[in-house]
C-alpha cells in the first residue's frame, strides 16, 4: 500500500525530476538577469548569513520528511555505531584533505595556466572552507531520495551539527594555515534550529497527533501523500531562489566557475565512493550507507560562506568559492542519489 501510495504521490516529480532541476536553474538565472534588483532584496532578507527565503523553502524541504520519520527508530539508530563512525571519519579526517588535494590540483596544477595565481589561492581557500563543513540539513532530503534510512540521517545531522561546533575552527585553520579561526556561532545555531529542530518537533507532534486520533493508514493517505509533493516543490523553488540570488556569477564568470566546480565535483564523488565502499566492506546494508555517503559528500555552504566572508571579505575569491558550493550542491547531490539507486545491487547478499 504504502509503495503503491509513494508511486502515485511522487512518481511524476522523480521520473522527471531532473528536467525541472534544469528548468529551475534556467528559471532562477532568468529572474536574476532580468531582474537584478530582485537579487539585491533577497539578499538582505537573511540572519547570521542565512537567507530567510531558503530558510522557508528548506523547512518545507525536511517538514514533510520529518513527519514519515517513525521517532522509536531515531533511539535505535542512536545505538549503530558503525554508521556514524563512518560518517565521522569521512567528514573529519578523509574529506578536508581530498578538497584540498583536489582544490591545489585543479587550481594550481591544472588550470594553472588560466588563472592569475593569487585568485587561484583565493579559490583554493573558499574551497578548502566548504569541505570542512558537513552538511546538516539538506542531506535529509537526499536520504529521503535515496530511501535511505531517515531516522540514521536524522542522527548524523545531530552529530555533525555538534562536530563542527568542536571541529570546523581547527581543521580549517591546519589545511588554511590560519590561526584563529572564527567559528560562525550564529550562523551554525541558526541553521540548526530553522532546519532541524523546527522541522523535528513540527513533525513529531504532526505525526503522533494524527495517528492517535485518526490512525496510521489516515496519516499516511491523508498528510504523508500530499506532503511528498511539498517537499518536492520546496526543493525546486530553493533552486530557483538560489540561481536568482547567485546565479549571476555563472553568467560573468562562466570559465572560472566551471574550474572550481571541477574540483569540488570530484571531491564529493571521490569521497561519496570510498565510503559507499567502506560501508560494503564493514557490512553496513544499503538503507544506512547511502545517507553515510551522502553525508560525507555534501557541505554546510552557509557556514563556509560566513567564514570565507569574514576572513577574506565578500567579494574575495575565496566568497565567490564558496557561492559555487551553493550553485553545485543540489544538482552534484541529485546525481549521487541517482547513482546510489543505481547501485543498490552492490548491498545485496
Amino acid at each position: 500500500m504504502e509503495n503503491n501510495e509513494k508511486a502515485r504521490g511522487l512518481g511524476l516529480w522523480e521520473k522527471y525530476l531532473t528536467l525541472w532541476v534544469f528548468l529551475c536553474i534556467i528559471t532562477g538565472i532568468a529572474l536574476g538577469r532580468l531582474f537584478p534588483g530582485l537579487s539585491t532584496t533577497l539578499s538582505k532578507l537573511e540572519v547570521a548569513n542565512v537567507s530567510l527565503p531558503i530558510a522557508i523553502c528548506l523547512f518545507w524541504m525536511i517538514y514533510p520528511i520529518m513527519v514519515q520519520i517513525d521517532f522509536r527508530r531515531v533511539v535505535v539508530a542512536g545505538r549503530t555505531p558503525k554508521p556514524i563512525a563512518t560518517t565521522l571519519i569521512a567528514n573529519w579526517a578523509i574529506k578536508p584533505f581530498t578538497m584540498a588535494f583536489f582544490a591545489w590540483l585543479f587550481l594550481g596544477v591544472i588550470f594553472k595556466n588560466f588563472i592569475p595565481h593569487e585568485a587561484a589561492l583565493e579559490y583554493r581557500a573558499g574551497m578548502i572552507l566548504l569541505g570542512v563543513a558537513p552538511c546538516t540539513a539538506m542531506v535529509l532530503m537526499w536520504s529521503y531520495l535515496a530511501k535511505g534510512n531517515m531516522a540514521h540521517t536524522l542522527v548524523m545531522c545531530a552529530v555533525n551539527s555538534l562536530s563542527m561546533v568542536v571541529l570546523y575552527a581547527p581543521m580549517a585553520g591546519l589545511l588554511l594555515g590560519i590561526s584563529g579561526i572564527p567559528i560562525p556561532w550564529a550562523t551554525i545555531a541558526f541553521s540548526v534550529l530553522i532546519y532541524i529542530c523546527v522541522p523535528l518537533v513540527a513533525g513529531y507532534f504532526t505525526r503522533t497527533i494524527s495517528i492517535k486520533k485518526r490512525g496510521l493508514g489516515w496519516f499516511n493517505e491523508r498528510v504523508v501523500a500530499p506532503l511528498k509533493v511539498v517537499s518536492v516543490i520546496a526543493l525546486l523553488t530553493t533552486l530557483v531562489l538560489l540561481f536568482a540570488l547567485q546565479g549571476y556569477v555563472i553568467v560573468s564568470l562562466p570559465g572560472v566557475i566551471g574550474m572550481i566546480t571541477a574540483g569540488i565535483f570530484v571531491n564529493i564523488l571521490v569521497v561519496f565512493v570510498l565510503t559507499y565502499i567502506v560501508a560494503k566492506i564493514i557490512g553496513i546494508g544499503y538503507e544506512d550507507a547511502a545517507p553515510s555517503a551522502i553525508i560525507a559528500g555534501s557541505n554546510h555552504f552557509e557556514v563556509a560562506i560566513a567564514v570565507a566572508t569574514t576572513l577574506f571579505g565578500v567579494k574575495s575569491g575565496a566568497a565567490l568559492a564558496t557561492v559555487v558550493g551553493v550553485l553545485t550542491e543540489v544538482p552534484m547531490m541529485l546525481f549521487i542519489v541517482w547513482l546510489c539507486k543505481k547501485t543498490k545491487w552492490f548491498f545485496r547478499s
